[in-house]
């Protein structure tokens, strides 16, 4: 985890310790309200009391009623001269990214760092690895958080792929805005995305387009939003079309292997399109059908998604979903920025995927298959 250094925030006056405010002649006022009441009234702290009347720093919708609801009971009048003492912003954002670094959590941040650059922030950023399983990340994800606000940082951004994840901000949601990169959010506000459904719909709709009414998802591990997502839209385009759906392995993350074991275990008279989970998955499968004399798109036609640099390269040239991974990245950045200078919560943004087409895809053919090379099994629903 790569450490920024910038200055801590201002101490507060009587608004963070909870003092009482001298009235004339040095007495204390027991009767007025603190700060600190109000804190405690709307269960907050002190400091998130003071942004809510400084106006600098982030104070979450639900926060600010609750705080505004306090204010009325206790009848508090902030401090003036107290509120003059603003604090300062440290220019550094936390990046804390939950799950393993493919194709798509790269490119986020790449993109992060395109936009830091263009406003002039720095960006400290956490990697917490996860397996198959998704189990025992908790603490991993609790130790970057604190370390982010103890550092401090302006705000943070959570790129996962993963459930969970979300919930464990809400404690540091009182203190700096959160921007949650997911394809699964808990709640649409202040949520960047791409729309892996999307993208999983508009794939296999492709495929039926072009006359293709046996096709096969080769799925991506299931312990992941987006391939649940990809998933789910390919069974909605099937619904849609009246077909029945196949899913194809057990992937255990994205790489080429789980793409290539399924096209050595499928009957390669059961189907003639293919939409894989993503680019690499769609490479296993290609090699693996070249193996058995078949190949795209004499043989069958196949989509991928990401639409990675090489994809264009493969033989043939891939057909696939094109995310913008990198305009995620951009687009939460800049969502932050306005978050941090205006202190109030953003409607969530989806980048829309694009289908690239490629030599990959074409209308389905009569074809003469050869004897596999090693022993295949039926395909299997899920």
């Amino acid at each position: 985890m790569g450490v920024a250094h910038g200055n801590a925030p201002s101490e507060l006056t009587e608004s963070a310790t909870g003092a009482r405010e001298a009235a004339p002649g040095g007495r204390r006022t027991s009767d007025r309200a603190s700060m600190a009441d109000v804190g405690r009234a709307a269960g907050v702290s002190a400091q998130t009391v003071s942004r809510y009347f400084s106006g600098v720093g982030y104070v979450s919708e639900p926060t600010r009623s609750r705080i505004a609801n306090a204010v009325d009971k206790l009848g508090y009048r902030p401090n003036r001269a107290a509120g003059s003492l603003r604090a300062r912003r440290t220019g550094t954002i936390g990046v804390l990214t939950v799950g393993e670094l493919v194709h798509g959590s790269a490119q986020i941040l790449t993109g992060l760092s395109q936009g830091a650059q263009s406003l002039g922030q720095t960006l400290m950023h956490a990697q917490v690895e996860v397996g198959y399983e998704a189990e025992g990340w908790q603490e991993e994800v609790r130790r970057a958080v604190d370390h982010f606000l103890s550092a401090p940082v302006d705000g943070i951004i959570v790129s996962t792929s993963i459930p969970g994840v979300e919930e464990m901000l809400d404690v540091a949601r009182e203190y700096v805005p959160v921007v949650n990169l997911s394809e699964r959010p808990r709640s649409i506000a202040d949520t960047v995305s791409t729309h892996s459904f999307t993208a999983g719909a508009d794939g296999t709709r492709h495929l039926i387009s072009l006359g293709h009414t046996r096709i096969v998802h080769v799925a991506g591990p299931i312990t992941r939003n987006e391939a649940l997502e990809r998933e789910r839209g390919y069974r909605l385009a099937m619904q849609e079309a009246g077909l029945s759906p196949v899913v194809l392995g057990t992937a255990r993350d994205w790489s080429s292997v789980p793409g290539y074991e399924a096209g050595r275990t499928v009957d390669p008279a059961s189907f003639t399109g293919v939409f894989a989970a993503n680019d690499e998955i769609a490479l296993g499968f290609l090699s693996a059908m070249e193996e058995t004399g078949l190949k795209a798109p004499h043989d069958f036609s196949i989509v991928g998604v990401d639409d990675m640099p090489v994809a264009a390269y493969f033989s043939p040239p891939l057909t696939t979903m094109r995310l913008d991974f990198q305009g995620v990245g951009r687009t939460s950045l800049y969502m932050m920025h306005e978050m941090i200078r205006t202190g109030k919560s953003a409607s969530r943004r989806v980048i829309e995927p694009e289908l690239v087409v490629r030599r990959s895809t074409a209308p389905p053919r009569p074809r003469s298959l050869r004897q596999p090379t090693g022993p295949r099994s039926p395909a299997s629903k899920r």
